[in-house]
């Protein structure tokens, strides 16, 4: 009985096209944030914060990058730690080369050269589509792990090929605690999803989702095809070189180009599969999942061990995590195409409709 919009009037077209137009929405997001911002960095722990909360956020904000181009544009793409890996070392060497650049500006400029990688890899998109145009990305992941590793300049010439993040200063202020990154990237996060689903809303986002459903039909209406693609292609690579910076700076501290190998693209692909394809909240909650399903194993396998004395060894857990994943996804494409989004969507509109039969 909570959940109604009953008496919520809408006087003007602004008001019927808010993010939120039901007020219980908008109420309960003002709460989810302000725990967020004030409560989680005050009672939060400091491996909550590191380990847990702040690779979530980073995988979050790639996984929206990810879901723009093929959840709304319909691109396919397994390079995404490609561009992730272009974010960090830019914001790496922006910060070398310019000690003069504030953090955050090097993280932008990281994102527009990942922006100009994903439209170099993009060019296929205009010729071929589906799985070939996946195996054109994968070759983008391979091409720029490799000048990574063999081009020094982006390295510092470093023996290893790893670098260090340096230290994040804004406006004076040292960011070096846990709660103090957390927050930064949480900023960064929340703004970038909000601007993602005003994005989805325009006159751009439904250009994108006129070219998934139908390209021939989109093009025949006026839309573009080149510009409209590649533009899917920067923006969605703007978002993951960000969060390759973020990931850097905020949670590893210290990279290499092997940490950005084809095993994360897989997992933020899986994330916008098992959180729904085509929506932001959709890529938070496919994060959240695969973040934290692992720590729900080591917990179940703490309990065995404790209660019926089977010891189960990491590699087994490993191979667990493996098989789970792979379930979940066959589940989600033969179940519910549109992931967790969807069973969200659906328990929302039960509960508007409660106690009377959906």
């Amino acid at each position: 009985m909570l959940y109604r919009e009953a008496g919520q009037f809408k006087a003007t077209y602004v008001e019927d096209q808010q993010i939120f137009p039901i007020r219980q929405d908008r109420i309960a997001f003002a709460i989810l944030l302000a725990v967020a911002f004030l409560v989680v960095p005050l009672v939060g722990n400091q491996y909550w914060l590191s380990a847990i909360l702040t690779p979530f956020l980073v995988a979050s904000l790639a996984t929206i990058g990810l879901n723009i181009l093929t959840g709304y544009a319909g691109q396919l793409s397994l390079g995404t730690a490609a561009f992730m890996a272009v974010g960090a070392f830019m914001a790496y060497n922006f910060e070398l080369r310019m000690p003069w650049m504030p953090i955050l500006g090097s993280f932008a400029l990281a994102g527009l050269c990942a922006a100009a990688v994903g439209m170099v890899f993009g060019l296929p998109s205009l010729r071929i589509k589906g799985f070939y145009l996946a195996v054109a990305t994968l070759a983008c992941q391979f091409f720029v792990l490799w000048a990574l590793q063999r081009i020094g300049w982006f390295t510092n010439y470093s023996t290893s090929g790893v670098i260090t993040a340096q230290k994040i200063v804004i406006l004076g202020y040292a960011v070096v605690t846990p709660a103090s990154k957390y927050l930064l990237t949480l900023s960064v996060v929340a703004v970038m999803a909000l601007l993602a689903k005003n994005l989805m809303r325009s006159q751009t986002g439904r250009a994108f989702m006129a070219v998934r459903d139908m390209d021939v039909a989109a093009e025949v209406i006026g839309i573009r095809m080149m510009r409209t693609k590649l533009l899917a292609f920067a923006i969605s690579s703007f978002y993951c070189g960000v969060a390759g910076a973020l990931y850097a700076f905020c949670y590893l501290g210290t990279v290499e180009p092997e940490a950005f190998n084809l095993d994360i693209s897989f997992r933020i692909l899986f994330m916008v599969i098992v959180g729904g394809v085509g929506s932001i909240l959709g890529s938070f909650l496919g994060a959240g999942f695969i973040t934290l399903l692992p720590i729900f194993l080591n917990l179940v396998s703490g309990w065995i061990r404790h209660t019926f004395g089977v010891e189960l060894d990491h590699a087994m857990l490993s191979n667990l995590e493996l098989i789970i994943f792979g379930g979940l996804i066959i589940f989600f494409l033969i179940v519910e195409p549109l992931g967790l989004a969807r069973l969200w969507q659906i328990g929302k509109e039960k509960l508007r409709l409660w106690p009377f039969p959906h």
